[in-house]
């Protein structure tokens, strides 16, 4: 995620067979960091990688304050 979009993943939230033998993992990353951190700007990533783990997609999804519901 650091080489990718230049910002530190933090979780990751979903990782499902994307149906042509590989994976789409979902990352949430923080984007912008902020005090109190209720206030962190994140982000939700998809990244598609192959059977073995090479990456072969990679986009942001989304973008919400980590105290969003």
């Amino acid at each position: 995620m650091a080489d990718l979009a230049g910002v530190q993943a933090e979780t990751v939230s979903g990782f499902v067979p994307d149906g042509d033998h590989g994976w789409v993992v979902t990352v949430e990353a923080v984007e912008l960091a902020r005090v109190p951190n209720t206030m962190d700007v994140m982000s939700s990533y998809e990244v598609t990688l192959s059977e073995d783990g090479e990456l072969r997609g990679f986009r942001r999804v989304g973008r919400y304050t980590r105290a969003a519901v």
